[in-house]
């Protein structure tokens, strides 16, 4: 006996779980299969940055994962030869470069160089998790199911059957899905099932990760930040993890450097215990530390990119469908960004107001972006001395694809990130500007969940297309700004004053057209960016 479901999800990482929520925030049944049983006790990815967090603000749970992380004074970069290097140099956010920014100059109180509601911050994996599976579990219940890997599947005229296995009882079940998401991570199930092949370098480096407690809150209360780089003759560094007495230790292995005895991926050997406690004695300068060591792991820092993300009814998101060097931060969001641009499109051809083929703009999309993402990580590991965090990067995105309406005599192009910091823009395909709404309020709180039409104020007409629009099976709300803020901000939003205009946002909070009264088919529109 097969259960059926809209959506399969392999894979519970900060991935799956927040393609789960979205997916339920879009009231798509969905079913999400985990092998392991609880969520990750590792702290490994730590940074959130401020894509990632305006997702969870739309799903609700920003002030969740802020309350689980790390002050944002954190979010900053130490190097010095050790932990107590009284020379020690310490740098933060990559500084905002757009010349052009000059704070408040309407006298309206919203000051322009505010580019995001929600900053980013430190929330390690092990906090962050458990958040999200709270909230994908609230909706859908035993539906989320930790646990259960997944054996096999197989595509058939009417969808996927997959096969699950419980790992506990061995109790097999066959869940039948109209589409198949792969968030299973670097070595995924769903990926090599599929005949994906990934592309580009492994092993440009080795590491042994040791999870320890010490009592180091006081010796870096001077210097807090998210990772300390140990420079000549220092090896590898440490992340915090609560800045306190939680911490992690990354040491490079050399060539031919045995890794510590016991499972490489669970509690440390405690025959080798005594030797990880001296290498992290060594790297932090303090010879007399008390140090307990909780496990290790070792990894392998790889670039890959997946050549698809798609194969029929089959997709890929987050590590499955690229490997990033963690040298930045980018990885756990560029899949967070994955999750958000899927679920949407998921929703659309599921419920019937869009075609298949808007699935296709998935990788047209973020495959690019990702492409980058990978070349500015793996720049940033050869030059690991001057990177500095860049928590806006994300927020760069421009897509170019076939679910944007581009304007009219644009240049054909490809989705890209702009590595020369963010620019506010209201244009297709890239993010909408945040402005600051008479409430306190953002802009982007204004989207979703469907798509979205702000106008300057009421105006019978755009309502009236919304309306037609939303007949015809897709569903539009429209927004006129003149209830929520003055004019002054509308021009702030949209880069000019035309108050007849319009400005269509996606569900992911990306402008999809922008238009004047001189347009009356929206309808077209949309069509054209759903593939209908």
């Amino acid at each position: 006996m097969a259960s059926e479901t809209s959506v399969l999800v392999v894979g519970g990482g900060p991935v799956g779980l927040t393609l789960s929520c979205l997916l339920s925030a879009q009231r798509v049944d969905n079913v999400l299969v985990e092998a392991h049983r609880a969520t990750s006790p590792h702290p490994k990815a730590r940074g959130v940055s401020a894509r990632s967090m305006e997702i969870f603000r739309r799903i609700g749970i920003e002030e969740e994962v802020r309350k689980a992380g790390l002050p944002a004074e954190h979010v900053s970069f130490y190097r010095g030869r050790d932990l107590v290097d009284p020379d020690f140099v310490r740098t933060g956010l990559v500084p905002q470069r757009d010349e052009n920014d000059r704070g408040d100059q309407d006298g309206d109180g919203d000051s322009s160089d505010e580019r995001t509601p929600s900053p980013g911050l430190l929330c390690s994996q092990d906090a962050l998790e458990p958040v999200l599976l709270r909230h994908a579990t609230e909706p859908t219940g035993r539906r989320i199911r930790f646990g259960t890997r997944l054996l096999s599947f197989a595509e058939d005229d009417e969808g996927v059957l997959a096969v699950v296995e419980a790992v506990d009882t061995g109790e097999r079940h066959r869940i039948r899905a109209d589409w198949l998401v792969g968030c299973d991570g670097a070595a995924s199930a769903v990926r090599a099932g599929a005949g994906i092949a990934m592309e580009g370098p492994t092993g440009l480096g080795r590491y042994l990760s040791i999870r320890f407690e010490a009592p180091l809150g006081h010796v870096v209360a001077d210097r807090a930040s998210a990772s300390y780089f140990l420079t000549t003759p220092g090896r590898g560094g440490f992340l915090a993890v609560d800045n306190d007495r939680h911490w992690i230790y990354q040491h490079p292995l050399a060539a031919g450097e045995a890794e510590p005895a016991g499972d490489p991926a669970g509690p440390a050997d405690p025959a080798d215990r005594p030797r990880l406690a001296e290498l992290i004695r060594t790297a932090a300068g303090i010879p007399d530390l008390e140090v307990t060591v909780r496990d290790t792991s070792t990894w392998r820092m790889d670039a890959q990119l997946a050549a698809d993300y798609r194969r029929s009814r089959v997709l890929l998101a987050g590590d499955a469908a690229h490997v990033i060097p963690p040298t930045g931060g980018h990885g756990m969001n560029t899949g967070i960004g994955d999750a958000d641009n899927l679920a949407w499109k998921l929703a659309a051809v599921t419920a019937g107001h869009a075609g298949a083929a808007l699935l296709d703009s998935y990788a047209a999309e973020r495959r690019p972006i990702a492409r980058q993402v990978i070349d500015v990580s793996a720049d940033n590991a050869r030059n690991r001395g001057s990177y500095r965090i860049d928590d806006e990067l994300l927020l760069t995105a421009v897509y170019r694809s076939d679910a944007v309406a581009p304007e009219p005599g644009a240049t054909p192009g490809h989705s890209a990130l702009s590595v020369d910091g963010y620019r506010p823009a209201c244009r297709p395909g890239a993010r909408l500007p945040h402005v600051r709404l008479a409430d306190g309020r953002s802009s982007l709180d204004l989207v979703g969940p469907g798509f979205t039409l702000l106008t300057a104020a009421e105006g019978p007409a755009w309502r009236r297309r919304a309306e037609s629009a939303g007949r015809s099976g897709i569903p539009v709300t429209p927004r006129p700004l003149d209830r929520e803020a003055d004019p002054a901000r509308w021009t702030r939003l949209t880069g000019q004053g035309d108050t007849t205009a319009a400005v269509l946002v996606r569900p992911d909070g990306h402008v999809a057209w922008c238009g004047t009264r001189t347009v009356t088919d929206l309808q077209a529109v949309l069509r054209r960016i759903v593939a209908s």
